[in-house]
């Protein structure tokens, strides 16, 4: 089976979109961000499915992996209007951990030029055994950090939506001219219609696939 360009392309993406979702769930892992964490992995399972389904023509898989895309934007729309607090939301909320704990992301003691201090808390009654932690010299606030992890996460899942279908052969050039055909069959007021629509990648794999 030949790959060509748009399809090469979409492989690609998918694969740098799984990439870029394991690396964000290692650290919402370390930073117990639990509504993260379970976004990410279903996001991972589906961009498999949606790896499978472009390398096989399987157009329930990419059915579901271009629904999934859509909410998946929205999703990281919502984490940057978080940590922008943007209407009303708060990034020191604990909305992201359920409730359950008051942590935060990890790059907020982690981040790139970060000193963490702890201070003992002895002499105080019931906190002995407690500290006090304080975060300098963070050269980017974390916040901003969780929010460029998000913008490329929407960067490349709207990439995958509007990638172009590229240069024809094999399956791409059989997907279009039955897409076409289909089209002037059943009205010929569509057929202009399906031929642009077919110049997407997403839409040659699912015509394709049904055909």
């Amino acid at each position: 089976m030949g790959c060509c360009t748009g399809r090469c392309t979409l492989i690609f993406l998918c694969a740098l979109q799984l990439l870029a979702a394991l690396e964000r769930q290692v650290f919402d892992f370390l930073g117990y961000q639990w509504a993260p964490i379970l976004a990410n992995f279903l996001h991972i399972i589906i961009v498999i499915l949606g790896l499978f389904g472009t390398i096989q023509y399987r157009p329930r898989y990419i059915v579901v992996y271009a629904i999934w895309t859509a909410v998946w934007v929205t999703w990281n729309i919502f984490i940057i209007c978080f940590y922008l607090e943007v209407g009303g939301l708060s990034k020191d909320s604990e909305l992201l951990t359920f409730n359950i704990s008051r942590h935060q992301s990890w790059w907020s003691e982690n981040g790139p030029g970060c000193v963490r201090k702890e201070a003992s808390m002895s002499g105080i009654k019931g906190l002995d055994s407690h500290s006090y932690v304080s975060v300098i010299g963070c050269a980017l606030e974390y916040r901003y950090i969780e929010v460029m992890h998000s913008s490329f996460q929407i960067l490349i899942a709207v990439s995958t939506l509007l990638s172009p279908r590229g240069s024809d052969c094999g399956g791409d050039a059989l997907c279009l001219f039955q897409a076409q055909r289909l089209a002037y069959t059943f009205h010929p007021s569509l057929y202009h219609l399906i031929a642009k629509a077919s110049e997407n990648v997403l839409v040659c794999l699912l015509v394709h696939g049904f055909l």
